[in-house]
């Protein structure tokens, strides 16, 4: 009787036990996201600010490249049926008119009409390049974000399990518990430093071919003028 006694007491404790681990885990689950990543450490606020800075840099750089690289269909046409005609000053001043990269290209084309093909098209390259270079501005601070974000995150996971292992040692709560909630703790920083860095790199890398799509528009721009100053005017 004393051991089926005894076995009643084990066994409420064990489903005691139980509904406080229930407990714990519905609390843990009501936690929000902002609380969530404020267990990350002192080094969320750096990877909060990288992730500012990326988002800032993605999207000035797109709308800086959309619209420079913006062009109309009708562009090259109607630069060539002035050209031909031998309306310069209109050609002109339309290539003044288009805030554009290849509008500042042709016009430094037109500039140059009358003198040999190679110093046309070695003139309207270097304002290509010019071009390029201010489409690539900044670029560099995502790829740079990309790296070293799941650094900082890694570094947050280093230092926060020194802490976890200090407090164990001096608590001496060796309790499979306490060592795993401490690790999700401390993970966090990790996984929040990894989807910063594939954020930026992403953004990294669609931002690149926007640009190599306004390099290929530049180049095929470049051919069709020096191919509409070749042709006989009328």
């Amino acid at each position: 009787m004393n051991l089926f006694f005894l076995q009643v007491i084990i066994d409420s404790a064990k489903i005691k036990d139980s509904l406080a681990r229930v407990a714990q885990l519905a609390t843990q689950q009501k936690e929000s996201l902002w609380d969530i990543l404020m267990k990350g450490g002192p080094l969320m606020i750096p990877l909060a600010i990288l992730l500012v800075i990326a988002f800032f840099v993605f999207f000035e750089r797109y709308i800086a490249i959309k619209k420079a690289s913006k062009l109309d269909d009708n562009f090259m046409s109607i630069i060539r049926d002035h050209i031909i005609n031998g309306n310069i000053q209109a050609a002109r001043s339309l290539t003044k008119n288009t805030y554009t990269a290849v509008g500042r290209m042709i016009d430094k084309g037109i500039q140059r009409v009358g003198k040999p093909i190679e110093a046309i098209e070695r003139s309207m390259e270097n304002v290509g390049k010019l071009e390029l270079y201010k489409m690539e501005k900044n670029l560099s601070i995502l790829s740079v974000i990309g790296y070293i974000g799941p650094l900082f995150g890694f570094l947050g996971t280093i230092v926060g399990m020194f802490q976890l292992f200090y407090t164990l040692a001096a608590t001496n709560d060796y309790t499979l518990s306490t060592i795993a909630g401490g690790i999700y703790v401390k993970m966090i920083s990790s996984a929040s430093g990894l989807i910063i860095g594939i954020i930026a790199y992403l953004g990294y890398r669609f931002l690149n071919s926007q640009v190599d799509k306004a390099t290929n528009r530049m180049e095929a721009a470049s051919a069709d003028f020096i191919d509409i100053l070749q042709e006989p005017t009328r």
